[in-house]
């Protein structure tokens, strides 16, 4: 039986995938099997055949803060946004949310259930798994505050995680450190506030995004971590290069902490070579390292 045959098994499996169809930046290769695993037991058998013959894998979800390589991936992408996408609330403010849920949706239902604490996170285009991996945040909020614990698999194991062990840290968690442990559910806990004041905020919050940000343009969210002295985006704009392009990958004119895909012609060497520029300049002007927030997948 071929390594196909045995995938297709346990997941739907597409070949030669085009990464640009499932990365908000609409830039990469193609990969050799782009699976979608029909729930944990599944996953866990796809994982042991890809270990057994030797595949390299990446695990994703929506793709909202990924640079893929140019170059074809002889391996594997496991996507969990199709199939891992289930939630429940229980009676005590309890979100518990499987990796593949929309956050923007999660915060949704929990406005629904007059619960707060996602806010934050209504604009955020990713799943929670990713949310969890990056720590995201927005408005001075992140997961840290309302994460319990994450239900992850590990070394062939399915375990809860609690919150203290996760190293939670501004647009950190300890996942970013073992990159081949999955992040299958998180447990949230929310907290009852007044649903029509949930919702006011979220929509002022909106409206804030989509006045201040290129969500019209493909792109992968904020490049950089805020450094402590400055906000990344007046770093770049100090820099003088608001709207300077290499090849199709451009600086956002309208948030200096995005760079663009332009066109749909930017390449994931573009993008790499506006990055490095950018690093390059704030360390030899300002003497300040900046790290990169987009999570870039090397094959």
């Amino acid at each position: 039986m071929s390594v196909l045959e045995r995938l297709e098994t346990y997941a739907r499996v597409k070949e030669h995938e085009s990464m640009k169809k499932h990365t908000t930046f609409h830039i990469g290769g193609t990969v050799d099997y782009f699976i979608y695993p029909k729930n944990c037991t599944s996953l866990l058998c796809v994982v042991n055949i890809l270990n057994e013959n030797h595949i390299p894998y990446f695990v994703m979800g929506r793709g909202s803060n990924v640079l893929c390589d140019d170059e074809d991936f002889h391996g594997a992408i496991i996507n969990l946004d199709r199939t891992l996408n289930e939630a429940y609330i229980e009676p005590s403010g309890i979100l518990v949310a499987q990796a593949g849920c929309s956050v923007v949706n999660l915060a949704a239902e929990a406005m629904k259930h007059s619960l707060s604490g996602l806010e934050f996170a209504s604009g955020i285009p990713g799943s929670i798994g990713g949310a969890v991996y990056m720590n995201a945040g927005a408005y001075k909020s992140n997961m840290a505050e309302i994460i319990k614990d994450v239900f992850v698999m590990r070394d062939n194991q399915i375990v809860w995680m609690d919150k203290s062990e996760l190293e939670l840290a501004y647009r950190h968690s300890i996942f970013q450190k073992h990159k081949d442990w999955t992040i299958l559910a998180a447990r949230l806990q929310l907290q009852p506030a007044d649903r029509d004041e949930i919702r006011d905020l979220m929509d002022s919050r909106r409206q804030r995004r989509m006045a201040a940000q290129p969500l019209d343009k493909p792109c992968a969210g904020s490049v950089f971590r805020n450094p402590e002295q400055i906000p990344a985006w007046k770093l770049v704009e100090n820099l003088g290069l608001r709207g300077f392009r290499i090849g199709g990958a451009q600086v956002s004119e309208k948030h200096c902490n995005f760079i663009v895909n332009e066109n749909n012609e930017a390449t994931a060497a573009d993008v790499r070579n506006l990055i490095a520029l950018i690093k390059e300049k704030a360390k030899n002007t300002y003497d300040i390292d900046l790290i990169t927030e987009v999570e870039q997948l090397h094959w």
